[in-house]
């Protein structure tokens, strides 16, 4: 129960499944950018700094390319202190979760958000499930959503599905994600590519975007 030490892996970056990737490529005027759940808290198992920096220079590079371009962006954040109804089965997985705690609550340093981005409170593994993410997304014109952040295999892949059944493109940069372990990411980006959404790079989603670096 609960989240494991997390040891540092080699980040993958090329995915292999059966068919071929589609032509899906990133609108600048159509996509917003979600951060998924970059708080102390979820960041803290990491055994390796360098491991997280990177994790937060890669997301950091994506989020300020949107920002040039006038691109929404999105954060989620669980909630600490949750009661057992709040909770719901997370318990049974993960115990009672983060505690009502600030520090670990909020969202690691050099992500901050600021002024005019937008906050999700979490409930459950993927970033629609009671929220108004979805509404937000529609009222703001957005069809394409940029998922990065942790974990890969858990709420960023859980968040892709829901995207893509709502009618929402799901762009995951593969080397702006972390995960448990190697097998979970590439797990995560396999099941991803294979049937709800486009597993990029970092590097292709910024040449996307207008060629921010």
């Amino acid at each position: 129960m609960g989240i494991p030490r997390i040891k540092s892996y080699d980040v993958p970056t090329v995915v292999d499944f059966a068919r071929a990737p589609h032509s899906w490529r990133v609108e600048p005027a159509r996509v917003a950018l979600l951060i998924h759940d970059m708080q102390n808290y979820f960041l803290k198992p990491y055994e390796s700094a360098a491991f997280t920096g990177a994790l937060v220079a890669q997301i950091h590079a994506i989020r300020r390319a949107c920002k040039l371009r006038d691109v929404p962006v999105f954060y989620t954040a669980q909630p600490g202190g949750q009661s057992k109804a709040e909770r719901g089965l997370l318990l049974d997985f993960w115990g009672p979760g983060m505690p009502e705690d600030g520090e670990a609550r909020s969202i690691v340093r050099g992500l901050e958000p600021s002024p005019g981005d937008h906050m999700i409170v979490k409930h459950r593994y993927s970033a629609f499930k009671q929220s108004e993410l979805l509404e937000m997304l529609k009222r703001l014109g957005r069809g394409q959503l940029i998922i990065c952040g942790v974990y890969a295999h858990i709420g960023c892949q859980a968040t892709a599905l829901d995207a893509f059944m709502a009618g929402v493109q799901p762009f995951v940069a593969a080397d702006a994600l972390a995960d448990f372990s190697l097998e979970h990411h590439r797990m995560a980006l396999t099941q991803i590519a294979s049937c709800s959404g486009k597993v990029s790079t970092t590097a292709e989603l910024l040449e996307q975007l207008g060629g921010a670096s």
